[in-house]
């Protein structure tokens, strides 16, 4: 056999080589995590519950899923072991941000659009007159001339088959 034949094997075993190393070590970096639990750790099950550690044994986890609520979990099932900031953030909706309050977005625009003027002749500076956009209203028509007007400029619907006998 020629190189040329093999050099698709090879780069085949070298790729599923490559692939179930790189596995290997999600595997027990995963595993490592698992080992380091502690309790009163947060995490986040495969389910995508998230609780307290309450107990860690060889195999199991006993976690406090809310107020009487205690959980026997198998270890694989732990998906992520969280910081304190993050799972606090996320079940309690705790922030714990550095930035100031001035960079605050303020929650209506009013404080966006001040302008110099008081109130008051702010709001009486505005038109009220309406917007034309060419519409005319029915009201604004003659009683009879736009009716008149509408029905000789359109022709009269058939079913088609008056016509053709």
């Amino acid at each position: 056999m020629s190189l040329v034949t093999l050099l698709p094997f090879i780069v085949l075993i070298g790729a599923m080589f490559l692939m179930t190393r790189s596995a290997k070590r999600k595997q027990a970096q995963a595993a490592d995590m698992r080992n380091q639990m502690q309790p009163g750790s947060g995490i986040r099950t495969i389910g995508g519950m998230y609780a307290t550690v309450k107990e860690v044994s060889d195999d199991t986890v006993l976690v406090d899923a809310g107020p009487g609520v205690e959980l026997l979990f198998a270890k694989n099932a732990i998906a992520t072991v969280l910081s304190d900031d993050e799972y606090n953030r996320i079940v309690h909706g705790i922030e714990h941000d550095l930035k100031s309050d001035a960079d605050l977005v303020p929650d209506d625009a009013s404080s966006l659009t001040e302008t110099d003027e008081p109130a008051a002749d702010a709001s009486t500076a505005s038109d009220d007159k309406p917007i034309d956009l060419g519409k005319k209203d029915a009201a604004e028509e003659p009683a009879g001339a736009g009716t008149e007007a509408k029905a000789d400029a359109e022709p009269k619907k058939t079913d088609g088959d008056s016509e053709a006998k």
